[in-house]
């Protein structure tokens, strides 16, 4: 099916929503009440799973980076170290395999399978949302692993006591080993209109391990800009616009998320990406409540051994509507999406047909009906339409493109949810949710892309009997709440089947290489008593593939998933334990403790390898328990001026997070596959002054 095509499909789909939206309008004019949001937060089936990252934990620890923003929240991990080649996982599975937003706007694809595909300064957050799993048909196209949603902040979360302008200066010192500069002004244009604009620099030197070692290809300078204007059109009609600009340079490895030994020649690299979001709301009546999100984002990664330039532009929009009616809540909408990736040498730049394009189209429906005052059910169906085309062709001995070689896939279907919440009284509550999802081949790695460029022995790129990735995603709860005290406890099962790989041997760059399959456990504690705070969190999970038939050929069982050989599915991690302790001294003075703990873990790898007779014996990789603990104090000095100290890994724990490629150095021809070491104690002092 053509792009144009394929726009006028999603044109129609907007269209038909649009004029769903007229007509409640006409039907609900009169009903209408300036100022009066019809929009409740409401519990959502699934919820005990997700997690909440709010402004206020990121600021404690003063985080400079992914891993410092999921530091308190034990089923989410980061690994790679460094900042460029840092990786989400979410229960095992990489964050390749969910939807994940800013503002709305998809960060999608892979740049470079040796760096992470997530960037954002966690200065800017208001707060980040993780769906854990596949959930609910508002998610998005493609989230078979869940769904992360990352929230910057505007003007209104900045102003207080009735200001109309406002200037923060920061400077942060990290002891391990960095500088941090920040500005941010922000203020009221009218009664309506508000503005923020912002800007970090961080210059980071090689960082040092527990050990006292320096980890070579760490250091880094990073410069974000961002711009966000956003009011109120009327009383019921609200605009934002966001523009975000990020470059961050270093000398790295060839593949930064393994180590660097001595000796070893580093690569000047670049990744940069821009994002422009316009996000549009209309609170118009219960039955009308419309969200329009329109984005485009362009990302590109310079560097590694052949000076190699991946770019990949995103553009899309979502368009949704909410209606309220008596106890029931419905939301429809239809969203799109078009990823274009080009990559080549630098020099010369990358030719137009030289790349890949993918689009996805989905019509989706949730509902969630107040049986009862007991009883909440939800239920949601979602379409995806997904469409890929390889835009360079294989070529012959003689480099000549063969025609007709390109490989074209179109793909669709229906997934569903369903599931419940159920309050026995005002303490207890129980809930299970089942959700699908699937998504259909996407671009690939914009590093690899031509692996099938002057080999023809690939062919064909893409399995022609290729199949959409689905997931079938089971959770159930069971949680309790007073004033002081909660507890949760969370239990779920998750199976992709038809999971699509991009393997480095076989008939196929592309195919389905059998059923990814997760299961865990999740536990939250939190108590409160006057001014301190303990939270307990617990997090195990086994992640797994069960491979297809023929994939290989002995019969090894389901494997484990690592980060060298599963590199874009996921990885095995360590059973997690997060124990935190916070005191309010004072309305002005807050301080915290937080000891991390993730066991040791030993698994199978080097199946594939063994098979090909690259190794005498499948490889036994143990991954080593380590315990790490972080501290913050809070001082707001004076109305203007605060002071904040933080340390992370206070006791120079030297080791390897459980979620970075592990330690295979001991396998002859591996030596260089080894994630790189996290940093030893880090003092970070900041100094804020607003005015």
């Amino acid at each position: 099916m053509k792009m144009f095509e394929r726009s006028s499909l999603a044109a129609k789909a907007a269209l038909l929503l649009i004029a769903t939206f007229v007509a409640a309008v006409n039907h609900a004019e009169d009903e209408a009440d300036p100022g009066n949001s019809y929009i409740e937060t409401l519990t959502v089936v699934g919820e005990a799973t997700n997690a909440t990252v709010t402004s206020d934990d990121i600021e404690r620890y003063q985080a400079n980076d992914l891993a410092d923003v999921f530091r308190l929240t034990p089923s989410i991990s980061v690994g790679g170290s460094v900042g460029v080649a840092q990786k989400i996982y979410v229960r095992g599975l990489e964050d390749a395999l969910l939807n994940v937003t800013v503002d709305g706007a998809p960060q999608t694809s892979t740049l470079f399978h040796h760096i992470g595909r997530v960037t954002i300064d966690p200065e800017l957050l208001k707060e980040v949302e993780v769906q854990a799993g596949a959930g609910e048909a508002t998610s998005g196209p493609g989230a078979i692993g869940g769904a992360i949603r990352f929230q910057t902040k505007d003007a209104a979360d900045l102003l207080v006591d009735d200001k109309r302008f406002g200037a923060r200066l920061k400077i942060n010192e990290f002891t391990n080993d960095g500088t941090r500069y920040s500005a941010s002004v922000y203020g009221r244009l009218s009664d309506n209109w508000g503005f923020l604009a912002a800007y970090n620099d961080i210059d980071r030197e090689n960082f040092e391990d527990g050990d006292g070692n320096e980890v070579l290809g760490t250091a880094a300078d990073q410069q974000m800009a961002f711009v966000k204007i956003s009011g109120n059109i009327s009383d019921q009609q609200r605009l934002s616009i966001s523009y975000e600009s990020r470059d961050e340079e270093g000398s790295f490895s060839a593949r930064p998320n393994w180590i660097v030994q001595p000796g070893d020649t580093l690569y000047t690299s670049e990744a940069e990406r821009e994002t422009i979001v316009a996000n549009y709301t209309l609170e118009l009546s219960e039955l009308v409540n419309l969200e329009v999100t329109g984005y485009r984002t362009e990302s590109s990664f310079r560097g590694g051994r052949f000076d190699w330039l991946s770019e990949i532009t995103t553009n899309g929009f979502d368009i949704r509507n909410t209606s309220v009616i008596e106890n029931h809540r419905f939301t429809y909408g239809v969203d799109y999406r078009d990823d274009e990736v080009d990559s080549g040498y630098y020099n010369p730049q990358p030719e137009e047909d030289h790349g890949e394009e993918g689009s996805v189209l989905g019509i989706y429906f949730q509902g969630h009906s107040q049986l009862t005052d007991a009883l909440l059910i939800s239920y949601g169906v979602r379409y995806d339409d997904y469409d890929y085309e390889q835009k360079i062709l294989l070529a012959d001995y003689y480099g000549d493109p063969i025609p007709d070689s390109g490989a074209e896939q179109s793909d669709s279907a229906i997934s569903v949810n369903a599931g419940f919440i159920y309050d026995f009284n005002e303490n207890w509550s129980a809930g299970l949710g089942v959700a699908q999802a699937v998504r259909g081949k996407e671009i690939g790695d914009g590093f690899t892309i031509d692996a099938y460029l002057y080999d023809s022995s690939t062919a064909p790129v893409v399995d022609p009997g290729l199949d959409l990735e689905s997931v079938t995603n089971v959770e159930a709860s069971l949680e309790y709440n007073n004033d002081n005290f909660s507890a949760k406890f969370a239990i779920f099962q998750s199976d992709i089947d038809d999971v699509i790989f991009e393997r480095l041997y076989g008939n196929s760059l592309y195919q389905n290489i059998g059923t990814v399959e997760t299961d865990g456990i999740e536990v939250d504690l939190a108590y409160r008593w006057e001014q301190l705070s303990l939270f307990v969190g617990f997090a195990t999970h086994d992640a797994e593939l069960d491979p297809a038939s023929g994939l290989y050929a002995n019969n090894w069982g389901a494997v484990d998933l690592n980060g060298y050989e599963f590199n874009g599915l996921g990885i095995s991690r360590g059973d997690t334990w997060v124990v935190g302790i916070d005191y309010e001294a004072s309305e002005r003075l807050q301080l915290g403790l937080t000891v991390t703990h993730v066991n040791d873990l030993d698994i199978d790898t080097l199946h594939q390898d063994f098979e090909f007779g690259w190794v005498p014996n499948v490889y036994r990789l143990n991954k080593p328990s380590y315990t790490t603990v972080d501290a913050f104090v809070d001082w707001q000095v004076t109305d203007y001026l605060k002071a904040s100290l933080a340390v992370t890994n206070l006791f120079d724990e030297e080791y390897r997070d459980s979620s970075s490629v592990g330690d295979f150095s001991a396998v002859p021809g591996y030596e260089l596959v080894v994630g790189p070491s996290e940093a030893g104690r880090d003092v970070r002092l900041t100094l804020s002054m607003e005015i």
